[in-house]
């Protein structure tokens, strides 16, 4: 079934994991702890947390008994950080057609696409990992 809401899968997984991450509790996770938990590729997954390590979310440490943690306390990291590492400012696109190719002078969507944008901003900046964490 299709969604309305479109994330990547990457920033999906990135979210996903980093609430993996900020359960352990300081203890190092492998991607392929993630992967396998979230049921996708390792590889994948690698990628995911080599951008959100790059972007200053999560340490790595290699070698035997490495993984990740988080580089701040769940409280301090939010979804648009997270959101962010992965795909890049969030934006407010108006259009879903990705460009202004409607010849009406109003939306046919009305204001809608307008609030949910606002309301996903809102979302994403006012949740940190500590509020998902079970």
């Amino acid at each position: 079934m299709a969604t309305i809401l479109k994330i990547s899968d990457a920033a999906s997984l990135a979210s996903h994991m980093m609430v993996i991450i900020a359960s352990a509790n300081g203890r190092l996770v492998t991607a392929k702890e993630g992967a396998n938990q979230l049921i996708v590729s390792e590889a994948h997954m690698s990628k995911v947390m080599q951008r959100l390590a790059k972007h200053g979310l999560v340490k790595s440490v290699r070698g035997p008994g490495g993984g990740f943690q988080l580089i701040d306390a769940p409280e301090k990291i939010t979804l648009l950080q997270i959101y962010e590492a992965i795909d890049g400012p969030l934006t407010e696109d108006m259009c879903l057609l990705n460009n202004k190719a409607c010849i009406r002078m109003n939306c046919i969507m009305g204001t809608m696409i307008d609030s949910i944008n606002k309301q996903v901003r809102d979302y994403f900046t006012t949740t940190n990992l500590a509020m998902l964490i079970e």
